[in-house]
């Protein structure tokens, strides 16, 4: 896990890297190893497995060789020195705060972070005596006033998924080492190819392996990425005892989808650009949001830290009623109404699904937003889709 990883050539990465094909008779696809448990020869070996379960394979709630190839990508991807595979992003997110705090700490988050982080910071980790604060992480000195003597955890996600607003991550890594602060980031906007945030000084990465990793809307995945150090405090504790590891066949679907991970995003890249200069343009819409735009507010930022943005778009529609809204959706044809992103297929969420008619408010520009994924179509098919739509409706 610890060889040169920050110069390895991504098509290696891919292709190539974890996979020994002499030790499963040359087939150029890793075989599942759907295996419950491992035989041991020797009763020191078997030792040696109970004092140090990351040193071999055991027990698949554990280590496995699919699982392994995954995890050497990924790390790679990132630059990191290791990494631990979840069944799905909420369950990475939840065992890397609980193995970073103790009864009596503080976290300090970006404001409306993920729904299953908040929930954590707000319903469970208070059974315990942790308190969040939750900041807008715009402004690096929001994070100097929040922290108090006991944080303990920074918590970031850069951009988010809807208002796509960015945290300066390698400033927030030295003011959180200058602390002591373990520093953790969502990751999931980006993916490793558009943004490193091990390479800016933050200690934890995650991402959502159900989007862009997946490419395929068919397994979640969740994945961390650090030092082995703190990779293996995770898996002795959290990763282990709550058992939430990712079983090997969804780790083959998702090494699967690795391989075509750079030809899919270069294609959401180019078909995204087209369906933001037509929004841009489109007098229904009022504004767009996406982060490499020019017209984004931390534009000079975004350029600065990320490498690339792909698929996401917001905007908000003219608009002054819900039904308006509700109509618009559903009179798409091809662009589907869900939540996620990352998949061959394109999407829309309206913020107003989380509303009734009497609780909106079209003065409130947040309930007229509308998220957009842009998935592998032809750009001409989606515009066409969307204008017929607002043909219909607005």
């Amino acid at each position: 896990m610890q060889a040169n990883l920050h110069n390895m050539d991504i098509s290696y990465i891919l292709n190539e890297l974890g996979e020994d094909r002499e030790n499963y008779f040359n087939a150029v696809s890793p075989p599942i190893v759907q295996t419950s448990n491992f035989r041991v020869n020797r009763v020191d070996d078997l030792r040696q497995l109970f004092e140090d379960e990351y040193s071999g394979y055991l027990y698949s709630r554990g280590l496995n060789p699919t699982v392994e190839i995954l995890r050497k990508k990924l790390a790679a991807l990132d630059g990191a020195e290791d990494c631990l595979v979840f069944n799905s992003g909420a369950a990475a997110i939840f065992a890397a705060v609980l193995a970073n705090v103790k009864s009596g700490d503080h976290i300090v988050s970006v404001e409306k972070p993920y729904t299953w982080a908040q929930r954590m910071f707000d319903v469970i980790l208070p059974r315990f005596g942790v308190t969040t604060t939750y900041i807008d992480g715009t402004a690096i000195e929001n994070f100097e006033r929040a922290i108090l003597p006991n944080t303990s955890v920074i918590y970031l996600e850069s951009p988010n998924s809807w208002d796509f607003r960015l945290q300066d991550l390698r400033a927030v890594a030295e003011l959180a080492h200058a602390e002591q602060i373990t520093t953790i980031i969502d990751n999931s906007y980006c993916t490793p190819l558009y943004q490193r945030p091990i390479s800016l000084g933050i200690d934890i990465a995650m991402q959502t392996a159900t989007k862009y990793i997946g490419g395929h809307s068919d397994t979640l995945g969740g994945v961390l990425t650090g030092t082995r150090a703190m990779m293996k405090k995770i898996f002795d504790s959290e990763y282990l005892n709550i058992g939430s590891g990712i079983q090997p066949f969804n780790a083959w679907l998702l090494i699967r989808g690795l391989r075509t991970l750079q030809a899919r995003l270069g294609r959401i890249t180019q078909t995204t650009t087209s369906i933001l200069q037509y929004l841009k343009q489109e007098p229904r819409v009022e504004s767009v949001l996406f982060p490499l735009d020019e017209g984004f507010p931390q534009f000079e930022l975004a350029s600065r830290q990320m490498s690339g943005a792909c698929g996401l778009i917001s905007f908000y529609l003219k608009t002054g009623s819900r039904s308006q809204i509700v109509h618009f959706c559903e009179s798409l044809r091809h662009i589907m109404m869900a939540v996620s992103w990352g998949g061959h297929e394109s999407l829309i969420l309206p913020k107003c699904a989380s509303m009734t008619d009497a609780e909106f408010d079209p003065a409130n520009r947040e309930h007229r937003m509308m998220r957009l994924y842009v998935g592998l179509e032809e750009a001409a098919y989606l515009e066409a889709d969307l204008r017929q739509a607002m043909d219909k409706t607005l």
